[in-house]
């Protein structure tokens, strides 16, 4: 099995954070997987999106086309990457961020107020993680111990004290029930 996946936003979102999270997840689980981080020139507040891809066979090419998931973590992101998520596939939206619903009515739209359960949480910045528990959840892909083991190895060692505030981010996410 093949799972594509695209993580889109801002700058300073966390996109290529949760790219790279996803992407450990499946290489911690013995998969095959590449990931494609992809960033404007600006640092932050510019556009940025992770391509993830994890497999059970070998990966010929690291671009999604067509993902099987998206998660739009703002309005531009949304306008650019809906018409690729192939049909039947999950969109993930922040709700707080996002005003518009999905127009695409042959794939399954997940809304999620990321930004505000994790303003409300006491860390804003990491309304991707929430985002990221709700998309495992849904879909199954990984358990939260199998995430908090990417996790782990994705906040690099000068930022450990965040390992567990993305516990309880991911927490968030996985058990938000609209």
């Amino acid at each position: 099995m093949t799972t594509k996946m695209i993580f889109a936003g801002f700058g300073g979102q966390g996109i290529l954070f949760a790219g790279r999270v996803a992407a450990y997840a499946g290489f911690l689980t013995g998969k095959e997987v590449t990931w494609l981080p992809a960033y404007g020139a600006e640092a932050r507040g510019g556009t940025s999106n992770s391509a993830v891809i994890i497999s059970d066979n070998l990966i010929g090419s690291p671009i999604v086309r067509n993902p099987n998931y998206l998660i739009a973590m703002n309005l531009p992101s949304l306008d650019r990457f809906e018409s690729l998520v192939v049909a039947g596939g999950l969109i993930f939206v922040d709700e707080t961020i996002i005003s518009r619903k999905v127009e695409r009515t042959d794939v399954k739209s997940i809304y999620i107020p990321a930004t505000y359960l994790a303003d409300k949480a006491g860390f804003p910045k990491s309304a991707n993680v929430v985002m990221m528990g709700a998309m495992m959840k849904e879909t199954g892909m990984f358990t939260p111990d199998e995430m908090y083991a990417a996790i782990d190895k994705s906040v690099s060692t000068s930022k450990t004290d965040l390992i567990e505030l993305n516990y309880k981010a991911f927490d968030i996410g996985y058990s938000y029930n609209k």
